[in-house]
């Protein structure tokens, strides 16, 4: 297993203790970048659905970012979980770059995102994992990053590791509530009538849901108040969609 920078053991050490560490590495991370950056830092139990509890997000660019990867299950932090590997994104216009993920790189530059960068922690544990950290910055101008930014980044998603390693990984079914904000209280009500109405688990209603959303280029809360208001039906999806391999968990 590499060992963590010793600036990473003194960024942990600094905010060991305290509470909500999550949101003090993200802020600290932000003051400590050269350029300007909104900085989020996530837990995802599933990289494939980006079913994930937000730890933080320091500035309104990583709000809007984490909700729309969120919302539409892919971008710049679902491709670095499956590929355990930084995705370094420095211009959302290049279709290249965004092939993976067009949908979200279009919808974040109306959200004035341009530029997005996905650290995940890398601490040598099995590669197959499920579950893992991203530090995820965002900037409203294209470009690469300095290295200057990205090593102070890397110390930052290193200390979040090391503060949270002892964090047991949520169940499907409690992550899939825990990154609800309580304003998505009617996202929580569809999930389950979803749920019920189809016999799915709360992780399979919330993937045929995002589906939907994204099918119908709508968000979830608005696709959520007429399933509940509304009493929109929503029909079942094919075999072959991401939904049935939601339980696939343990290998």
């Amino acid at each position: 297993m590499t060992a963590p920078r010793p600036e990473a053991v003194v960024l942990a050490a600094r905010h060991m203790g305290h509470a909500d560490p999550a949101g003090r590495i993200g802020v600290s991370c932000r003051a400590a970048l050269h350029d300007a950056y909104s900085v989020g830092l996530t837990l995802a139990a599933d990289a494939a659905l980006a079913q994930r509890v937000s730890l933080c997000a320091a500035g309104p660019l990583a709000a809007r970012g984490e909700a729309l990867q969120i919302s539409l299950g892919e971008g710049p932090c679902v491709e670095s979980l499956r590929r355990r590997a930084a995705v370094l994104a420095d211009d959302l216009d290049d279709p290249v770059t965004t092939r993976e993920w067009p949908v979200f790189a279009q919808q974040a530059q109306g959200q004035y995102i341009r530029a997005v960068f996905a650290l995940p922690a890398l601490n040598g544990t099995d590669p197959t994992r499920q579950a893992g950290l991203v530090l995820s910055l965002y900037r409203h101008r294209p470009g690469p990053i300095s290295d200057a930014d990205l090593h102070a980044a890397e110390d930052h998603i290193a200390a979040a590791d090391l503060l949270l390693l002892t964090t047991p990984h949520p169940a499907e079914d409690d992550l899939v509530h825990a990154w609800l904000l309580p304003a998505d209280a009617v996202v929580h009500q569809a999930i389950g009538m979803i749920s019920y109405r189809h016999s799915l688990t709360t992780g399979q209603a919330l993937a045929l849901l995002r589906a939907h959303a994204h099918s119908q280029e709508t968000d979830l809360t608005s696709l959520a108040n007429a399933v509940v208001h509304e009493h929109l039906s929503l029909p079942d999806l094919p075999p072959s969609h991401p939904t049935d391999h939601t339980d696939h968990t343990d290998g």
